[in-house]
C-alpha cells in the first residue's frame, strides 16, 4: 500500500499545478486544492485509484478475449473502425486532392466532397495514438522524474 501512496502523493502536486492555472477564481481554485489534499489524506483517492486499476485490468482482460476471437463480429470491429478511419484519411489527402485536380485538367473541375468530420478524425488519432501528445510533451520537458 505504501507504493501505491507514493504514486498517488506523486501525481497529486501536479493536479494541484494544474488546478491552480485552469480555474481563473483562486479562492475556488484554492478549495479544489484543499479538497483534494483532503481526499488524500482521508485515503479515498487510494480507493478510487484501486478500482480504477481494477477496471481497467477488467477491460485489458476483455480486449484479449475478443481479439483471440475467430468471430467477425467480436474480433473484427476494431479493423474495421481501422479501415473506416483509414479510408476517411485517403480520401480527405489523397483521393479528394487527386480527383478535384484530374477533373480541372479534363475541363470539368468538380470538387470532391471530403468527409471532414471530427469524430473521424478524433478516432483515428485515438487508434494512432496520437491523444497521448500531452504526454510526449512533459518527457521532451523532463516532467517524467515526477511521474
Amino acid at each position: 500500500m505504501s507504493f501505491l501512496a507514493d504514486g498517488i502523493a506523486g501525481i497529486l502536486k501536479p493536479i494541484s499545478d494544474i488546478i491552480l492555472k485552469v480555474v481563473p477564481d483562486k479562492a475556488a481554485a484554492n478549495a479544489a486544492v484543499a479538497q483534494l489534499n483532503q481526499l488524500q489524506a482521508a485515503g479515498q483517492l487510494q480507493e478510487e485509484l484501486l478500482q480504477l486499476q481494477a477496471v481497467t485490468s477488467a477491460q485489458t482482460d476483455v480486449n484479449k478475449v475478443e481479439a483471440a476471437s475467430t468471430s467477425l463480429f467480436i474480433a473484427g470491429w476494431r479493423p474495421f473502425v481501422g479501415w473506416v478511419c483509414g479510408t476517411g484519411l485517403a480520401c480527405s489527402a489523397i483521393i479528394g486532392p487527386l480527383f478535384t485536380w484530374l477533373t480541372a485538367l479534363a475541363g470539368h473541375p468538380t470538387p470532391f466532397p471530403i468527409p471532414n468530420d471530427p469524430l473521424l478524425q478524433s478516432t483515428l488519432a485515438g487508434m494512432l495514438g496520437l491523444g497521448h501528445i500531452t504526454r510526449t510533451v512533459e518527457k521532451i520537458k523532463g516532467v517524467v522524474a515526477q511521474h
